[in-house]
């Protein structure tokens, strides 16, 4: 378990190196570059800024000494936002995002494992069909596309919650904005552990439990959960992941001041500190979401842990 888990981690340092190195090379195959603006800027100005950031030596030597700065933990000063550097931009708006995700992440799971639960309990059924289809509904139906309906109707409309304002200390205002990032979540768990809990309870524990007199809910619970929930749990922490790193959409139209709209910006800008460092965050926390969707899966199957199939 021990060399597994030092093998993934190992692999995700060479994933976040390859990272690095082609956002790297993709920003500056970009046209354009960061100083471009409408007003244009004197030849000679522009010559002393791109000297002053580096800008006017060959591409390799910059990748070489920005490579350098990242692993000395500094990525350097914001291009767009001078005089900002990098880490300061990302841990003002970094933990915004995160907080939505983890909100968004809550609500996916509070509603995706019991509807899945209950469809597999009532297989083929009302509930089932029922839970199916309103799942399906979430799959299809994009974030940037119910956010705007929850806005305008709870928020514009019916005044139950705040649309457009975002405060880490009041609940009110991370309502709308979770629900949006955590219903297409919740649509996938919900037929995971659906599939997870049905094959669970086909196995011949369930039906000598049932044999035995045990309750249905107990069976359910008790029995079925662990293993029933595997599934999801594999699907999980890429989930979570993608949540916080695709909150771009929903920090627009809910104005949420994330690290979605700084890395939307910086690329327009070409601002490439903020992107590496943007990316191989993101990165970073695809790579742990994943290594602990591992441990959670040794937890929930006994035969990971004795090294069986």
């Amino acid at each position: 378990m021990i060399k597994n888990l030092f093998s993934r981690l190992l692999q995700g340092l060479v994933v976040l190196f390859v990272l690095f190195t082609l956002t790297f090379f993709l920003v500056k195959a970009m046209p354009g570059g960061p100083f471009q603006s409408e007003k244009a800027i004197p030849a000679h100005i522009k010559a002393k800024i791109e000297a002053y950031y580096g800008l006017d030596q060959p591409d390799w030597v910059q990748y070489y000494k920005q490579l350098g700065h990242f692993l000395a933990g500094d990525p350097g000063f914001s291009l767009r936002l001078e005089g900002r550097p990098v880490t300061q931009i990302i841990s003002q708006a970094f933990p915004v995002s995160f907080q939505l995700g983890v909100v968004a992440m809550s609500i996916a799971l509070l509603i995706g494992i019991p509807t899945g639960c209950i469809a597999a309990a009532k297989k083929n059924g009302l509930l089932d069909v029922g839970s199916m289809a309103f799942a399906m509904v979430g799959v299809c139906l994009p974030s940037f596309v119910i956010g705007p309906l929850l806005a305008e109707t709870f928020g514009r409309s019916l005044k139950w919650f705040p649309a457009m304002v975002w405060d880490a200390s009041s609940p009110q205002t991370w309502l709308l904005p979770a629900i949006t990032l955590g219903l297409g979540t919740a649509a996938y768990v919900s037929r995971l552990t659906r599939a997870g809990m049905i094959e669970t309870l086909s196995q011949d524990f369930v039906r000598t439990a049932r044999a035995k007199g045990v309750p249905g809910w107990k069976i359910l619970i008790r029995h079925c959960l662990r293993g029933g929930l595997i599934p999801a749990v594999a699907f999980i922490g890429p989930a979570f992941a993608g949540i916080v790193s695709g909150s771009v959409v929903i920090e627009s139209i809910f104005q949420i001041p994330g690290l979605g709209r700084h890395f939307i910006k910086a690329i327009e800008t070409q601002d490439a500190p903020v992107i590496l460092a943007s990316v191989l965050l993101y990165g970073s926390l695809v790579i742990l979401a994943n290594l602990f969707t591992d441990i959670a899966g040794v937890w929930l199957n006994p035969r990971l842990r004795s090294g069986k199939n």
